[in-house]
């Protein structure tokens, strides 16, 4: 069931509720791919019922990104997610989520502001502001659909630990469950942005993977000194390649590694032409 306003989801959520029904939500901006579907098919074998919200959020964009251009495909998301068994999608407009007029700035909009020491560095770094927006819409998406348990993709792993901290921090009753990365064949993580990527491009993107899986190997190999982990990379790179960082991060709460260990992970994030595309490994 598609569905535009929070009016119609918060009927139906009392609904499900009275029959004390399980209640999972996958949070997207939509584009979904096999990755999304993992998610979606996770919750639907977790819970009694699925809503996916389909949301390009305005306010985790910084100025220069890519909103308008980002891709935009309801009816195929609407599709997937009915073949999928999801229950509602949930594709508000960015006036039904922030009212009237939604002038989307802290001037105006009551935000969420996760703490400082898990923003101000890897993606937030040069993306000022973006997890405000992410814990912004998400907290709004948990109070909308009150759910058991949210569904979060381990690619973007700075943005599920951040939440799980809000999470916590907050005293929201919901379920945090992590979800693997989804590869294609080719190691390439899956991400709605690989759209934007030429052919010639995507080869170029394969060196995020290269570099992860091949500081994986020679930690197994009994490597942890992150200063020669870090060197292993500059093999796979090029003049095509604008690295933007490779970190060795506590895999709970993002303080930063000198030595490699099971509860390191290791974040890389790499501009190939005009597409920033981020990746990253557990070394457990």
């Amino acid at each position: 069931m598609l569905v535009h306003t929070i009016a119609e989801v918060r009927e139906q959520i009392k609904k499900w509720k009275k029959e004390g029904l399980t209640v999972g939500l996958v949070p997207t901006m939509g584009a979904l791919h096999a990755g999304h579907k993992s998610l979606i098919d996770k919750s639907v074998e977790k819970c009694d019922r699925t809503v996916v919200s389909v949301f390009v959020n305005p306010i985790q964009f910084c100025p220069g990104e890519d909103l308008d251009k980002y891709p935009r495909t309801l009816d195929e998301d609407n599709k997937l997610c009915e073949d999928s068994g999801v229950d509602i999608v949930f594709a508000p407009s960015p006036k039904e989520m922030y009212g009237e007029g939604h002038i989307l700035s802290n001037d105006f909009l009551t935000y969420v502001i996760p703490p400082y020491f898990y923003v101000d560095k890897l993606c937030g770094k040069s993306r000022v502001g973006h997890f405000d927006g992410v814990c912004t819409v998400v907290n709004k998406l948990f109070n909308i659909v009150q759910p058991d348990f949210a569904f979060f993709g381990q690619k973007d792993a700075q943005q599920l630990i951040i939440i799980r901290k809000m999470v916590k921090d907050l005293n929201i009753p919901v379920e945090i469950i992590p979800c693997p990365i989804v590869r294609e064949d080719s190691g390439l993580a899956l991400s709605s942005r690989n759209k934007y990527l030429s052919a010639e491009e995507k080869e170029y993107a394969l060196a995020l993977s290269k570099i992860l899986f091949n500081i994986k190997a020679c930690y197994d190999k009994g490597v942890t000194d992150v200063r020669a982990l870090t060197e292993t990379a500059y093999a796979y790179l090029n003049n095509r390649h604008q690295l933007e960082y490779l970190e060795f991060r506590d895999e709970n709460n993002l303080e930063e590694k000198t030595t490699a260990d099971d509860n390191t992970r290791v974040f890389i994030a790499v501009k190939i032409g005009t597409v920033r595309l981020i990746d990253n490994i557990s070394l457990h």
